[in-house]
C-alpha cells in the first residue's frame, strides 16, 4: 500500500467502516461519506474486478457496467500488480 495513503485520517475512516454492522449501516454510512457519483464507480470497479477474475472481455465488461476500456485497464492492473486486495475479498465472499 502507498505509503501516501497511510494517515491517521485513513485510519479512522477504516475504523469507522470496521464498526458497521450490517449492509443497512454500510448504506446510511456510505450514503453520507460519498456523493452518489464516488459510491456508484466504486461498486462499478467491484464489478469489473469480479468479471475480470471471471475471464470475461474488455468489451464483455464494458457493455454489462458501462465501464470505459480506461476503467477497465486500470482495475486489471490492481488485479494483477496490485496487493491483492481484491482477491482476499473476493475468496471470502465466495466461502
Amino acid at each position: 500500500m502507498s505509503k501516501k495513503i497511510r494517515t491517521e485520517a485513513v485510519d479512522e475512516l477504516f475504523e469507522a467502516v470496521l464498526s458497521l454492522k450490517d449492509k443497512e449501516e454500510c448504506y446510511k454510512f456510505f450514503e453520507d461519506v460519498c456523493t452518489v457519483n464516488e459510491l456508484l464507480s466504486l461498486s462499478q470497479r467491484f464489478e469489473v474486478a469480479k468479471m475480470l477474475t471471471e475471464k470475461k472481455t474488455y468489451m464483455d465488461i464494458a457493455e454489462k457496467t458501462g465501464a470505459s476500456t480506461a476503467t477497465i485497464s486500470r482495475v486489471n492492473r490492481s488485479l494483477i500488480y496490485g496487493n491483492d486486495g481484491y482477491e482476499m475479498v473476493f475468496t471470502r465472499l465466495n466461502k
